[in-house]
């Protein structure tokens, strides 16, 4: 089965998340009851991050195409090549550093590993969608789309 672009990237994220938690609260890989929830931990449910990942979507594009144009390209590959290629290393880039943050660790978690698969989606994103605006410094406004926030 072939992945889409934003399942491979919240497949990375969600497995990054797993891996950087238990290298920090679980070095000795002593098997516990979270540490094996972790590490059997396989769906591929994503729809909690669903709306995280629209988001910085939309953050990149308004970080480094701000003007919505693509930029030609001289060595053969077509823009939308380049920008999907662009776009999934900045996405990893910045999960390795959002992976800093303890809370966004457990986020995460709270919202693929330990979330129940029957439970409906109501305001899990909050954390995510906070975390988002303050890491960037921004604010996402319905009307006018993603701003800088003002000091």
């Amino acid at each position: 089965m072939q992945l889409n672009q934003e399942q491979t990237l919240l497949t990375y994220l969600v497995d990054f998340v797993k891996v950087e938690y238990l290298m920090r609260t679980n070095p000795l890989g002593i098997r516990d009851e979270v540490a094996v929830k972790i590490q059997e931990h396989t769906s591929q449910d994503f729809r909690h991050l669903h709306e995280f990942y629209l988001n910085l979507c939309g953050v990149f594009r308004y970080t480094y195409y701000k003007d919505n144009q693509l930029e030609f390209t001289f060595d053969g590959r077509e823009p939308s090549e380049r920008y999907k290629m662009e776009w999934s290393a900045t996405f990893k880039k910045w999960c390795r550093g959002f992976c800093k943050h303890d809370n966004f660790i457990r986020a995460v978690l709270d919202l693929t590993v330990f979330y129940p698969a029957e439970s409906p989606l109501l305001m899990v994103d909050n954390r995510m969608h906070a975390f988002l605006l303050q890491h960037f410094d921004i604010k996402i406004h319905p009307q006018k789309g993603i701003q800088k926030k003002m000091a």
